[in-house]
């Protein structure tokens, strides 16, 4: 079967028209996939709209070709900004292409924006992935966070899903963040340490932006937030393999990743998407979470599978990882009236409280083995 490093060796001779420079050089070919005789990668550009698009596409059709492939699938996308100050100031996108390419330029700093993520930094991360919305990533997000800090833990969060923020209101935050020495300070709730593109718009205003003005915003939540020392940082991604995405794996390459789905097929078979993702982008995935696994009568105990059954343990199969935990639906047993009132995040004495404890404990037990 070919390789990777046989495709990229057959694609060097293609040049990037406007800096005249092989597209292997730069770090323009990515998420190469390869079965059997079908393969399929990313092409990226510098303008969606460039005219020399399809005499690219003949040219890595015919590279591919020679190399014995019978199904080759391109995607292209347009450089975002993050991938723009990469070139301007590095000449390439990142180290594998670096090294595939044998160049001497200077290797660019992973999430250089801050010590948050920089390589000398002990903090640990962990992305929360979906395939689809509406599986409860963000759910699992703030109990796992909230599990671990109770386990001792300095934990973070950064609502890293722009468009669809809901971190602070599922965790019962009413403050904003305060500003110290030009430093924002996050929120702190539950021992877990909190930013989200929620503190900084008013009254639930939607954001109205394209990918680069996305991408900027994630990097100030690592430059311009005083985090303090963070043991385990959690990003909540937004559902998919977008932008934010991107940036994320791109910004922190050695993230881990925790895949989030319902039971449901059609769930865990599009989360199987954000599990690829993760593997082709060389991030670790710890484990698949199965959320709404099923709902349990509170007279009888008697469980109904709402969803469906075995979704979650055939992502985790199909993704070579571990299901780390099956967890019911039902609502938090929480009053308004009560202190420190957070409207997603489950009791450390609840039933499904306990159920995070134990996944944390696991998750730290994985974290503590690499």
């Amino acid at each position: 079967m070919v390789t990777k490093e046989q495709i990229l060796e057959a694609l060097f001779p293609i040049q990037e028209p406007k800096m005249k420079k092989s597209l292997v050089e730069l770090g323009f070919v990515r998420d190469i996939m390869v079965k059997e005789q079908a393969i399929s990668l990313t092409v990226i550009l510098t303008s969606s709209d460039d005219p020399l698009k399809p005499t690219i596409e003949q040219q890595v059709h015919n590279y591919l070709e020679r190399l014995g492939a019978s199904e080759i699938h391109i995607r292209f996308r347009a450089m975002n900004e993050f991938e723009s100050e990469q070139i301007e100031k590095y000449g390439t996108l990142n180290k594998q292409e670096k090294e595939a390419t044998n160049t001497s330029r200077p290797q660019p700093a992973a999430a250089e924006y801050s010590h948050l993520a920089s390589p000398e930094s002990k903090t640990q991360f962990i992305a929360v992935a979906s395939g689809k919305g509406g599986v409860g990533k963000s759910t699992v997000t703030v109990n796992l966070a909230t599990a671990l800090a109770r386990l001792g833990k300095k934990v973070g969060i950064i609502d890293a899903d722009i468009y669809g923020f809901s971190i602070p209101d599922m965790m019962g935050i009413e403050e904003r963040p305060a500003i110290e020495n030009e430093k924002v300070i996050p929120v702190e709730k539950h021992g877990v340490k909190v930013i989200s593109m929620g503190f900084f718009v008013e009254d639930n205003s939607p954001v109205i932006w394209r990918g680069p003005m996305l991408g900027k915003m994630l990097r100030n939540f690592f430059a311009e937030i005083e985090w303090g020392e963070i043991d385990i940082m959690l990003l909540d991604l937004p559902p998919g393999t977008g932008d934010i995405a991107l940036d994320v794996h791109q910004m922190i390459p050695h993230s881990k990743e925790i895949i989030v789905t319902t039971p449901h097929a059609t769930a865990a078979f599009v989360a199987a998407r954000a599990g690829a993702m993760a593997r082709h982008t060389e991030h670790e995935i710890l484990g698949v979470v199965e959320n709404m696994a099923y709902y349990e009568c509170a007279h009888c105990g008697e469980k109904e599978f709402v969803f469906g059954r075995g979704g979650g343990g055939k992502l985790a199969q199909e993704l070579h990882t571990e299901l780390l935990a099956q967890i019911p639906l039902r609502a938090p047993d929480n009053l308004p009236t009560e202190r420190n009132y957070s409207p997603s995040v489950y009791k450390e004495d609840d039933p499904i409280g306990q159920m995070y404890t134990d996944t944390a404990k696991r998750v730290i037990e994985l974290l503590q083995q690499n």
